[in-house]
């Protein structure tokens, strides 16, 4: 993922603070229909759409159409924007599906996954020197962003070649400086996003071995909204969906227009166009809502998110007072749940997606 992406310890300390806090306080007044609503994100190539589709006049077409006003604001911190949405100062957030569950869902803060955008298909990887052998890194220092995606993608790579974590030492290295870090001969052993996983990759004997390409749909980037504003609104949903597509439309296009569009977002970004085909190019978009409906609605998804509450439950991303991985519950369409059925506040919900497939928008 792009710069800023994650700050390991400041997710686990604000998780559990925010779980021990909903815990003791009382049960939020329901919320009420609305006319303007604010929606956080942050750069990373599969959330470009959205500021894309304020810039391009896509958005207040279809706030228009619901009477609606909808603010896309950016926040330069991807964890902060989490924690603003986590702490009620926005009505949704760009975020990713472990990032979602460990921070607002863990903290008791009921949250929908409306618009399933993308998934990670090669943008996070294991780097190691010397070998192109995944299972050469027993032993080795590996740096990364602990309690992270990275994290996660390391557990499941070692697990791809029968290890457990336990056979590396892992050593906490924040996003800003791992590039660097890398460049050093005695380390040999890296696990990043891009862009800074292709600046290290283009370092003399840097090796590929695991991708989250071998891993396809296991970290995923939504759009989530606090789900008792979208009870209240639900026109909120269907704008955002229909935002979304028409702008997937356009993107997507091999034409004058599709790179047109492209090049804007890249310029949203902060890079070039160029650069920025290459991170789409290991971006895998659900283009199409009936795509989107079908990863969400597949039991994959629930074993998915059955292997990322386990590991962040490991990592004690729960909070102190989470006893199991099905402390925090999660539901899925079709009635399907994961974890505690009394406490569900992850819902990964179609709705909104169906419509748009159905073109009931």
């Amino acid at each position: 993922m792009l710069n800023g992406f994650r700050t390991a310890k400041r997710i686990a300390l604000i998780a559990c603070a925010m779980l021990v806090a909903s815990c003791s306080s009382p049960k939020e007044e329901a919320a009420q229909p609305r006319s303007e609503f604010d929606i956080g994100w942050s750069i990373y190539a599969g959330w470009m759409p959205w500021p894309y589709a304020q810039q391009a006049g896509i958005v207040d077409k279809w706030a228009k159409k619901y009477d609606l006003k909808i603010n896309f604001v950016q926040v330069n911190d991807y964890v902060e924007s989490v924690n603003q949405y986590t702490a009620g100062k926005l009505d949704g957030v760009t975020v990713a599906n472990m990032d979602a569950l460990t921070i607002p869902a863990a903290g008791g803060k009921d949250t929908s996954a409306i618009i399933v955008g993308d998934y990670s298909n090669g943008n996070d990887g294991i780097l190691l020197k010397g070998t192109d052998q995944l299972s050469a890194i027993k032993g080795r220092d590996v740096y990364l962003v602990e309690l992270s995606v990275s994290h996660y993608l390391l557990a499941r790579g070692l697990e791809s070649v029968n290890m457990p974590l336990s056979d590396v030492n892992t050593i906490n290295t924040s996003d800003a400086d791992i590039a660097g870090t890398f460049s050093s001969p005695d380390i040999s052993a890296v696990v990043a996003w891009n862009p800074q996983l292709s600046t290290m990759a283009e370092q003399p004997d840097a090796n590929l071995v695991f991708s989250s390409a071998d891993i396809p749909g296991e970290i995923l980037d939504l759009l989530v909204v606090d789900t008792a504003t979208l009870e209240a609104n639900p026109n909120l949903g269907k704008a955002l969906a229909g935002i979304w597509y028409e702008t997937m439309g356009i993107i997507m296009e091999d034409s004058e227009q599709g790179q047109e569009a492209r090049a804007a977002m890249a310029k949203l970004a902060g890079t070039t166009p160029e650069l920025f085909e290459q991170q789409l190019s290991t971006t895998y978009l659900y283009g199409k809502p009936a795509d989107a409906v079908a990863a969400t609605t597949s039991p994959d998804l629930i074993t998915t998110m059955t292997r990322v509450r386990d590991f962040s439950f490991a990592q004690g991303l729960f909070g102190q007072g989470a006893r199991s991985a099905d402390a925090v519950g999660m539901s899925f369409p079709g009635g399907k749940t994961l974890g505690d059925e009394q406490n569900i506040t992850l819902r990964f919900d179609d709705t909104y997606m169906q419509m748009a497939a159905d073109g009931a928008l």
